[in-house]
C-alpha cells in the first residue's frame, strides 16, 4: 500500500516539476551577494563583505546556472527557451558580448548575445541524444577581449513518455510438461522501453496477461510465466496461445503499452496406460503355416505420444504359449503374433491366449493412477490345409533273396492322406531310379514286386523311390525311398581260379605229391 501511494505521488508532482523546469530559466536570477541578505545594521561587516566580493568577482565569474534542461519533443509557434546566462561583471551597459560554442551551438541552440538568453530552434529528442556539452565566454563587445574564461555546461533533453515498451525478441514460444503443478516456471519475456529510466515512470513496466488465462500468470515486475491452472493435459489441448502486455508508467492509467505473444505447448509425460482396441481377438490359420510366419497384429493404444507410447506385448496365459509367441513392431507398435512350432489341424483345432501389453517407460510420478498394461484374449483357429500323403515310415527296408519268383511280392509301403477327406493313395515308382525296370508295385496297395532275375553277385543293393499321389489332388505328392537288399542262395558250384597240370614220374612211388 505504501509502495502505490509513493507511485500516485510521483505521477501527480511529476508534470508540475517538468514546467518548473521549462518555465524556471526564462526567469532572470542575478547572483545574490551576501551583502543582499545581510542585516541592515551592520556596517562593518557589509564593508569587509564589499571586499571579499570584489576579490571574487574578479578571480571567479559568478554564473546563473548549474545544469540546463529542454523537453523533449517539445514545438510551438516560437523557439524554447532553455536558459539565460549571466554573469556579475555585467553591469547592464550592454558592454559585455555573450558567445557559446559546442554541441549545436549555433543550429540546435542560439544565444542572444546581449540578454544571454539561450533558446532551442529545433524539436528534440532525447532518445536520439539525451545532453549537449555547451562552452558559454563573455567577451568585450568593443574589444571582443574575454573577460573571464570559457566554462563548460550541458543541456540536457529532459524525457517525456514518448516511446511504448517494445518485445524487441518476441514473438515467443516456449514449452512445459502437460500435468505440471501451479506455479511451474514456463518462460520469461522480456520488454524494453526507449524512454529514460531514471527520470519518472517513463520507463517503469509492468506485466500483465491479456489473453491465456486462467491457464497461465506472469509476474507484474519480473516478467516470469508460470503455469495457473493444474493438471492441465495434453491429450486435451496441446496447445496455447498467450497474449502479453508491457505498460510503462507503473502500468497506471495513461502509460504507453506493447504486446507480444507466446506460444506455449505442453510436452508429454507418461500419464496414459496402453488400452486395447477391442478385448477379444479371432485369428484363423492354416495348419501348414511356415515357422516364424505373423498369423494376425493386436493394438495396445496410447495417448501419449513419443517414447512414452512405447509398449512392449507378452502372452501370459493360455494353451498355445509354447505353439505362438509375440514381438512388438517398433514402427507401429503393434503385437504380431507367430507360429513357433508346427500346427496340426487333425491334432488340435484351435487355441486361446491371453495378451498383455505394458508400457515400456512408467512414470513413478504418475504410478499411482493405475497399472499401465492391457490385456486382451486371442482365439486362434487352425484351418486344416490339403497336405500331401504320409507314408507309414520315412524310409523302408527290403531284403530278397536272389532266386525269388518274378512276379513274387518282395516288400509293401503304406501311405496316408492326414487330411479329414482322406483321398485315396496311388503308388508308383520313380522310373528314374529304376532305370531297368527290376521292380513293380501295386497302386492300389503298395506291394512290391518282382519284375526280372536278381543276381546277388551282380547288384548286392537296388536304391528306388516309391511315390504316392492323392488320387483327388494329384498335386499333393509325397516320396519315399526304398532300399532294396538281395540276400545269397547256394545257386553257383565252386570253380577252379585256373586250369592246373601236373607232372608224375613213372617210377614215382605211391603217396609222393
Amino acid at each position: 500500500m505504501p509502495e502505490r501511494l509513493t507511485e500516485m505521488l510521483m505521477d501527480t508532482w511529476t508534470p508540475l516539476i517538468i514546467l518548473w523546469i521549462t518555465v524556471l530559466p526564462s526567469i532572470y536570477m542575478a547572483p545574490m551577494n551576501q551583502s543582499q541578505v545581510l542585516p541592515s545594521g551592520s556596517s562593518t561587516g557589509l564593508k569587509r563583505l564589499t571586499e571579499e566580493q570584489r576579490v571574487l568577482n574578479r578571480s571567479k565569474r559568478g554564473w546563473v546556472w548549474n545544469q540546463m534542461f529542454v523537453l523533449e519533443e517539445f514545438s510551438g509557434p516560437e523557439p524554447i527557451l532553455v536558459g539565460r546566462l549571466h554573469t556579475d561583471l555585467d553591469p547592464g551597459s550592454s558592454k559585455i558580448k555573450y558567445i557559446l560554442s559546442g554541441d549545436g551551438a549555433g543550429t540546435i541552440f542560439v544565444i542572444n548575445d546581449k540578454t544571454g538568453d539561450i533558446h532551442a530552434m529545433k524539436r528534440l529528442d532525447r532518445e536520439e541524444k539525451a545532453e549537449y556539452t555547451l562552452t558559454a565566454q563573455a567577451v568585450d563587445r568593443d574589444t571582443n577581449q574575454p573577460l573571464e574564461p570559457p566554462s563548460e555546461f550541458i543541456i540536457k533533453v529532459q524525457d517525456i513518455n514518448d516511446n511504448a515498451p517494445e518485445f524487441v525478441d518476441g514473438p515467443y514460444h516456449a514449452t512445459v510438461p502437460e500435468m505440471s503443478v501451479v506455479g511451474t516456471f514456463v518462460t520469461k519475456v522480456t520488454a524494453t522501453d526507449a524512454d529514460d529510466p531514471v527520470y519518472g515512470n517513463s520507463a517503469k513496466l509492468v506485466y500483465s496477461i491479456l489473453e491465456g488465462q486462467p491457464y497461465f500468470s506472469i509476474e507484474p515486475h519480473t516478467a516470469i510465466i508460470k503455469t495457473a491452472l493444474p493438471n492441465m493435459d495434453r491429450e486435451a489441448k496441446e496447445e496455447y496461445f498467450v497474449v502479453i502486455q508491457a505498460k510503462d508508467m507503473g502500468g497506471h492509467m495513461g502509460g504507453l503499452s506493447g504486446t507480444t505473444t507466446v506460444t506455449i505447448t505442453l510436452t508429454d509425460v507418461n500419464d496414459n496406460p496402453p488400452k486395447f482396441a477391442q478385448s477379444l481377438y479371432h485369428f484363423s490359420v492354416m495348419e501348414d503355416v511356415a515357422l516364424g510366419e505373423p498369423i494376425g497384429r493386436v493394438k495396445a493404444n496410447d495417448l501419449d505420444i513419443g517414447e512414452n507410447a512405447k509398449s512392449s506385448y507378452d502372452i501370459i496365459e493360455g494353451d498355445g504359449m509354447d505353439i505362438f509367441e509375440i514381438t512388438t513392431d517398433a514402427q507401429t507398435q503393434d503385437g504380431i503374433i507367430r507360429v513357433r512350432k508346427p500346427l496340426d489341424f487333425e491334432t488340435k483345432k484351435s487355441y486361446t491366449l491371453k495378451v498383455e501389453a505394458a508400457n515400456v517407460h512408467v512414470d513413478p510420478r504418475f504410478i499411482s493412477g493405475g497399472p499401465f498394461k492391457d490385456t486382451a484374449t486371442v482365439k486362434i483357429v487352425v484351418e486344416d490345409a490339403d497336405e500331401p500323403p504320409v507314408f507309414s515310415s520315412p524310409t523302408y527296408l527290403v531284403e530278397v533273396h536272389e532266386n525269388a519268383a518274378i512276379n513274387s511280392v518282395i516288400g509293401q509301403v503304406t501311405a496316408h492322406d492326414p487330411d479329414v477327406s482322406s483321398s485315396p493313395i496311388r503308388f508308383s515308382i520313380d522310373r528314374h531310379t529304376d532305370l531297368e525296370r527290376q521292380f513293380n508295385i501295386n497302386a492300389e496297395d503298395g506291394k512290391i514286386t518282382l519284375a526280372t532275375p536278381l543276381d546277388r553277385e551282380t547288384n548286392t543293393w537296388h536304391n528306388i523311390t516309391i511315390v504316392a499321389t492323392e488320387t483327388r489332388n494329384h498335386s499333393q505328392v509325397s516320396r519315399v525311398p526304398v532300399a532294396i537288399k538281395v540276400l545269397d542262395v547256394n545257386d553257383n558250384a565252386p570253380e577252379f581260379a585256373s586250369e592246373h597240370e601236373a607232372f608224375l614220374c613213372e617210377n614215382g612211388k605211391p603217396g609222393q605229391v
